[in-house]
Order: C-alpha cells, then structure tokens, then sequence
C-alpha cells in the first residue's frame, strides 16, 4: 500500500511538473518573443526566420523611440497619473478601510451595503460622461485619477487585512496612553499594514499604468495623452510620428515600424517590470491575507 502511494505521488509530481513547465513556456513566450523581435532585422522577422534567437541585431526600433517626442509626452503623462492617482487610492482606501474594520463603527454595516451595491450596479456610460463634463472635467489631467479614486474591492481586502492583524487591545492600549483614532492610523496601522499597502500599490500603480479606456473617453488633446493611448495611435491604427519615419525609403517602413511597434511594448512595461521584484516579497502575504473577505 505504501509502495503504491510512493508511486502515486511520483506521477502525480511529473504531471505537476510537465504542466506547469508548459504553462510557463506559454506565458513566457511571448515576451521572450518580443524582446529578440524588437533587436532582430525585420525582414527575418517577417519571414519567420526569428524564433529562438535574434538574427541580424540592431537597435534601430529603440533609437528611433527615444528620437520620438510623443511617446515621451506619453510616458511624463502616464507617470504623472500614476503617481497621484496611486497616492491618492492609497489614501481614500486607507481612510475608508480603516472605520469599516472598527467594530465600534455602527454605521459600517451600511456603508458596507452602500459599497457592494456600487460595486456590482452603476449608472452607466453616459450618465457619467455627462457628471464628467458638469465637472468641467473633460480634457482636463485630474480626469485621469478622479474617475478611479477608490476601488470597492481592494477596500475590502484592506478592511480585512486591518481586521486581521491590528487587534483591538492594541487600539485599547493607545488610547489609554491618549491617542485618538488619527494618531493610532498613522503612527500604528500605517507601519503594521506594510504587506497590503505594497499589495495595493501594485494593484492601483499597474491599473493607473494600463489605463486606457479612461483616456479615451474623455481626453481628447495630445498632450494630456496617456502612454497607452499614444501606443493605440501606433500599434493598432498604425499611425508613426513624421519624426520617426522622416529618413526611412517607402520600401522600409513596413520593416521599421515593426521594430518600433516591438520596441514600445518592451519600454512601456520595463517600468513594472523594474518595480515589480521590489514588492513581490509582500505581494503573497499580503495577497492571502486580504484574500478571506469578511
């Protein structure tokens, strides 16, 4: 009997392995892909001649994406999102997450039901462009960390977090040494809660990173343009800057702006790729934590 759960368990660990050795391959891929595509010769790369290793190596997509002044525009917009607008949820989520886990807060059973109901029922598209645009908020850059101020999900992950690992004879004991609920959040909540704020400065960071639509609704003028939507220009309709094809035959620019499109796709994910490592160590606890809703 023994024997044969040591066998059991030993097919069952290669199935494991093979699995997730295949997924991985598939997820990484990809990106492994774009990464030789964008420094191999085009014309191997549209014959099919790039695969596992770049051919014909130059850098010509990436000289020619710094040269560019719009992708720039894009990128001083996009880190300008996101650092207020991630600042900005950290905050709310905090100031919000913080009553909701006190059991002294009557009131947070409502606000608890007010909160879900938004979440899962909204007004719509048009009731908000217009609200938008009474708000004299249309082409304006606050649009951009307004609109996603705070995310009901990640409010419940952090109220759990709070009610998980702050205990109440802490709180009890700080105000018996006089401290008020502003002065326990900061100088006590704030530096306990490190695995979820990390966990929520990725979530906000990345989301604020990859918006998208948000711009597209209600930014009209190029230089409020976030990164992504100055790569919709160039990826999906195709539309290169004068600058960065200015010197290029007609019979190469298919070619370049191949590498180009590449290119993009690895410099606008190099920044959460870079950050990334730096969180990923409080990502898990802080992950499982706020995983069990409450």
């Amino acid at each position: 009997m023994k024997r044969r759960l040591i066998d059991e368990d030993k097919i069952f660990d290669a199935v494991k392995i093979i699995t997730l050795t295949l997924a991985l391959l598939l997820v990484l891929y990809p990106l492994y892909f774009i990464v030789i595509a964008s420094i191999s010769d085009a014309a191997a790369v549209n014959t099919g001649k790039v695969w596992l290793l770049p051919k014909g190596i130059n850098f010509e997509g990436y000289r020619r994406i710094i040269q560019d002044e719009m992708i720039w525009v894009g990128y001083r917009n996009t880190m300008i999102y996101t650092v207020v607008g991630t600042a900005l949820n950290l905050v709310l989520t905090l100031l919000l997450a913080y009553p909701l886990s006190r059991d002294d807060f009557k009131a947070g059973k409502y606000v608890m039901i007010f909160l879900l109901i938004t979440m899962y029922f909204h007004g719509g598209l048009i009731p908000k462009y217009l609200i938008i645009k009474q708000l004299n908020l249309i082409d304006h850059w606050l649009v951009m960390v307004l609109v996603n101020a705070i995310n009901v999900f990640n409010v419940i992950i952090a109220r759990t977090f709070l009610r998980s690992n702050i205990p109440k004879s802490l709180y009890e004991a700080a105000i018996i040494d006089g401290c008020t609920h502003a002065k326990f959040l900061v100088r006590v909540v704030i530096p306990l809660s490190k695995p979820i704020l990390a966990v929520l400065l990725l979530y906000y960071g990345v989301a604020h990173w990859n918006e998208f639509f948000t711009a597209l609704m209600y930014i009209t003028k190029e230089r409020l343009y976030p990164l992504q939507l100055v790569l919709r220009t160039i990826l999906i309709e195709n539309q290169m800057q004068d600058a960065m094809m200015d010197d290029v035959s007609a019979l190469n620019q298919k070619d370049v702006g191949e590498l180009i499109k590449y290119g993009i796709i690895i410099v606008s994910s190099l920044p959460v790729l870079i950050i990334y490592p730096f969180l990923q160590k409080y990502f898990v606890q802080g992950v499982m934590i706020g995983s069990v809703k409450g």
